[in-house]
């Protein structure tokens, strides 16, 4: 069976442990889904110098993350990783991917899955972001990818198409008004499958200025949008803005 492709927006890792809206969400569509094979993760935070993936079986939590409260760091999530599926990565990508170890499973990862597939029973592996590669480039990484869908492995970027920390407003519960602009250009410009204005989202005008000033949370968007079918029926869901600079909206296609 076909399997969809995913984009979550992560926001915080306490997402993990508590209940809210978003966590909710992901775990109806964890319910919703066919039991895939394995898992490949485009996490926002494996941000490298070259493209890796990992063939570790045992794959370590990283927790990537300061200050927060130790129930947190005391969450297991002990997937399996896989060899295999960390080949299938390094062949479909004619060798622009190669095995990095150093890394593991960080909280752009975790944090989704231990919500969406709590049983931690389906191999995960992740993929890094090069920080040297335009956007293009990403995206068609993206489209080689794709073929998976069609092997019952479940494609998952996870990032946030607004990142802005540095102008987080704890209090807001929903977005500035150009965090709103930028996320709704997004939008607009994905359910209408005009990704190049994606790839281009500095077209979108000077709410883009502020969107985010490091791209890393927004890159994973551009795999999600390169494993899609212009068959796909691609949906909206956590469709918000929060803390004034962040966006939890995400997409799904199949």
């Amino acid at each position: 069976m076909k399997m969809p492709v995913i984009f979550v927006g992560h926001g915080s890792p306490m997402n993990a442990i508590e209940d809210n809206e978003f966590t909710k969400t992901w775990e109806e569509l964890g319910r919703s889904l066919v039991k895939p094979a394995g898992i490949v993760v485009i996490s926002a935070h494996w941000y490298t110098k070259g493209s890796y993936t990992s063939n570790e079986l045992e794959p370590k939590m990283i927790y990537d993350m300061y200050g927060f409260p130790k129930e947190l760091y005391d969450l297991k999530y002990p997937v399996k990783g896989s060899d295999e599926l960390a080949s299938k990565i390094i062949k479909k990508t004619s060798n622009l991917i190669s095995i990095d170890n150093d890394w593991g499973i960080d909280h752009g990862t975790w944090s989704v899955l231990c919500r969406m597939f709590p049983a931690a029973d389906i191999p995960v592996v992740q993929i890094s972001i090069d920080h040297n590669k335009s956007f293009r480039e990403h995206y068609e990484i993206g489209k080689m990818l794709k073929s998976f869908r069609d092997e019952s492995i479940l494609l998952i970027s996870s990032g946030n198409v607004v990142h802005n920390l540095s102008l987080i407003n704890w209090g807001m519960d929903d977005g500035y008004s150009w965090a709103q602009e930028f996320d709704d250009y997004i939008k607009s410009n994905i359910l209408s499958k005009n990704f190049d204005a994606v790839i281009n989202y500095k077209n979108a005008g000077s709410c883009a200025e502020k969107a985010f000033y490091t791209p890393d949370h927004f890159i994973p968007l551009l795999y999600m949008l390169g494993s899609c079918d212009l068959a796909d029926n691609i949906k909206t869901f956590n469709d918000k803005c929060l803390m004034g600079a962040m966006s939890m909206t995400g997409y799904i296609a199949k």
